[in-house]
């Protein structure tokens, strides 16, 4: 038996060893072969004097040497196995799941989401944690998509992770809005590991997109086909149309409603470009522009609100409920107090560093049911925080590089849209600027959450302020009136200096506090 075991160990070394030097013998001739390639395009242009033409054309070539090797480079990182504690309870997004072991004498065993798969020892609601962590949309890195907006960029390998953090937690959003948090996936438990060639091979992902164009007409914007069946079939049907409707609003087209081509686009008007690294804050009020502005009927009967200053006006995000869509930029046809509101709030947790005492306060946000996740990640390297088991929170990572789908088609496979493997990172390792999501469903449901909230806001012994904080009134009463961009330091252009600290980053929620108690 040992002897198996000692076997098998050495053939996993081998398989990783043969990846590893596969991985360095491909990067190694792209590398060759992008730095000949620049090479010759500059020596050609200083000699030969390049048209724009054949620049352009050299600038597509870059482009898709690029695109190859950020395929090759991104399709290693969601492969590596995550562990799960079986004693200790984990939160997805204010759902609470157990896993545990027959065994009930081994307080410290552990499993890794391999095991979720095949391991009959694991009991609790492994399965539904599964299911649940697999309907969450899950949005990457895309390749060979139409050009983005004022560039000959095809990919958003690199650089557009945080954008993608942003679309999945908005997502999150628009899945409690038409379909509440209890809706899962039917086919969430089919999905296979990343590591199979089903999820890797981009061919198959084209030779379906190619075929489904071929053979099927444009996809129903509104869901009015009729299942037939009962009621719970018709239904089920319902859900599966939202469905996938909502992920088609994320196609990496320049026509979809929130797609990356259409917030590069937005990004354009704060002077980020196809390329640029996108913080947060800056997503947060690229996502507000993109909501508002959306034309698609089903988009209509909801608003996104951005704090000021880690500062949430209760009478701004009533107002949102109330307020017609006319006035964002989108037409009428709903009644007063009929708007859903999603509710961003920007805020930084701590000075450079996370600050460990807010936590806690972590903890308790991912463990509200309308509480839609957390746009973090390391220092330039964004993720989507869902959850968190004792002191580790639970992500989804955009750094896995997919081929194009075609979302205008009736039928587009939606594996590539669905996450079967969790992540975890230590708390400490967060960056401290983030932005918290929550929805909010009606003005009632808003004063609860508000109220809910504010008790979980309340400084513990260790910490001196809240993340943020509510406070009555519109943000325009407190003469807000410094551009956007000013009002969101640090988190847009991040000019402190280099010996700021948390104190530096406290003081402004400190002065509009006091502006509000002088009134």
């Amino acid at each position: 038996m040992k002897v198996a075991t000692s076997s098998k160990c050495k053939q996993k070394v081998w398989c990783r060893r043969s990846r590893r030097n596969e991985f360095r013998n491909v990067a190694g001739s792209l590398s060759r072969s992008f730095h000949c390639l620049c090479c010759d395009g500059f020596h050609s242009s200083v000699a030969d004097k390049m048209e724009t033409k054949e620049s352009d054309e050299v600038e597509k070539l870059k482009s898709r040497f690029m695109s190859a090797w950020n395929s090759l480079k991104y399709s290693w990182v969601l492969k590596t196995k995550t562990s799960f504690s079986r004693n200790s309870p984990v939160f997805l997004l204010g759902k609470c799941y157990h896993f545990k072991a027959e065994d009930e004498e081994s307080p410290t065993e552990s499993c890794n989401t391999d095991e979720f798969y095949h391991d009959d020892d694991v009991l609790g609601n492994v399965d539904d944690f599964r299911r649940d962590f697999a309907s969450r949309v899950w949005l990457t890195y895309r390749e060979e998509f139409e050009a983005l907006p004022g560039s000959t960029v095809t990919s958003d390998c690199g650089w557009g992770c945080t954008l993608r953090a942003g679309q999945m937690m908005l997502a999150q959003g628009l899945l409690l809005h038409f379909l509440g948090r209890d809706w899962t996936w039917t086919e969430a438990l089919t999905l296979e590991p990343l590591d199979t060639e089903t999820r890797t091979s981009s061919a198959a992902r084209r030779l379906v997109a190619s075929l489904e164009a071929s053979f099927q007409g444009d996809r129903p914007k509104v869901p009015e086909s009729f299942c037939p069946g009962g009621a719970e079939e018709a239904d089920s049907h319902l859900k599966e149309v939202y469905h996938r409707t909502i992920i088609s609003w994320f196609g990496d087209t320049p026509s979809t409603q929130l797609g990356v081509h259409r917030l590069v686009h937005l990004g354009m008007t704060s002077g980020k470009r196809a390329g640029d690294w996108y913080g947060p804050a800056v997503v947060a009020h690229i996502l507000r522009k993109a909501v508002e502005q959306a034309s698609d009927s089903g988009l209509q009967g909801i608003n996104v609100y951005v704090a000021q200053d880690c500062t949430v006006y209760s009478a701004d995000v009533i107002e949102s409920h109330s307020a017609p869509r006319d006035l964002f930029g989108g037409p009428e046809g709903h009644g007063a107090d009929s708007r859903a509101v999603i509710i961003l709030i920007p805020v930084r947790l701590g000075g450079e560093k996370i600050n460990p005492d807010y936590f806690n306060f972590v903890k308790g946000i991912l463990s509200l049911e309308y509480c839609i996740g957390i746009i973090g990640g390391k220092p330039k390297q964004a993720y989507y925080f869902v959850g968190f088991q004792d002191d580790s929170l639970i992500y989804m990572d955009p750094h896995y590089c997919q081929s194009f789908v075609d979302v205008s088609t009736s039928d587009f496979p939606l594996q590539s849209y669905h996450c079967p493997s969790p992540k975890k990172m230590p708390f400490i390792k967060m960056d401290p600027s983030c932005t918290i999501g929550f929805y909010s469903k009606s003005v009632q449901d808003y004063e609860r959450i508000s109220s809910e909230l504010s008790k979980v806001l309340q400084p513990s012994p260790k910490e001196k302020y809240p993340a943020f904080t509510f406070m009555n009134g519109h943000g325009r009463d407190y003469e807000l009136s410094v551009p956007v961009e000013k009002r969101e330091w640090p988190f847009i252009k991040d000019k402190r200096k280099a010996g700021a600290t948390a104190g530096d980053f406290v003081l402004l929620k400190w002065h509009t506090e006091e502006r509000g108690k002088e009134r």
